[in-house]
């Protein structure tokens, strides 16, 4: 079975849900009994100061560091012990805030690098490439080495390589981070059409950029 069952408290819940989500560092407590829901095509802001933890309550939710306390629930599902990869297979995507294209790469191979683990026929990978390509209007620099594009291009290219493996939920860490002001504008339009097509996003970011985005 992909996942071990949850509690019978959230039988009917669909969407991804931690409770009590606890993590700590020795002695140090570094998040503190987060709860947080978010739900297909909801967009779900997660603030707080520099230092309140929300890094460390994204990297637990997508797996990349485990939980002390708490749950992480998917779909009724108790995932706090998965993987991240097991996490991503099930729709559980992640953006990280810091570049994460391969630079040296052309666009059309970031994307490729990432359709390519697919269990998928070759020609549905071609389709695919193309089809994202064309989805964030990137198709013009597909053969363009990734270090050539600017901050707004590369976060597009991003969300590109995010989408590819066609998640229901997205979290985004600081997704208008190193992005011009013009550029800012186009990220959150392409979030705000994610929400339409029914994806959930967590988003972290600083409070004017995100108020006007969030449910």
């Amino acid at each position: 079975m992909f996942m071990t069952e949850a509690s019978s408290k959230a039988e009917t819940f669909t969407g991804i849900r931690t409770q009590h989500l606890t993590k700590r560092y020795g002695k140090r407590t570094v998040v503190n009994g987060v709860d947080i829901e978010v739900h297909p095509g909801e967009i779900v802001g997660l603030l707080g100061p520099n230092g309140a933890g929300k890094t460390t309550t994204f990297y637990m939710i997508v797996g990349l560091v485990p939980a002390s306390d708490g749950q992480v629930i998917y779909d009724n599902k108790d995932v706090t012990a998965l993987p991240m990869f097991k996490r991503a297979q099930g729709g559980i995507g992640y953006l990280p805030q810091e570049a994460s294209v391969f630079r040296k790469l052309s666009v059309e191979d970031n994307i490729r690098a990432i359709v390519e683990t697919l269990p998928i026929a070759r020609s549905e990978r071609d389709a695919r490439v193309a089809e994202h390509l064309a989805e964030l209007h990137l198709t013009h620099l597909a053969k363009q080495k990734a270090f050539t594009l600017s901050g707004g291009e590369r976060r597009r290219l991003e969300i590109t390589r995010a989408l590819v493996t066609k998640p229901r939920f997205i979290l985004m860490d600081e997704p208008f981070s190193g992005v011009d002001p013009i550029s800012v504008s186009d990220v959150q339009s392409i979030i705000v059409s994610l929400k339409a097509r029914g994806i959930g996003i967590l988003i972290m970011h600083r409070m004017r950029a995100l108020i006007w985005l969030t449910s």
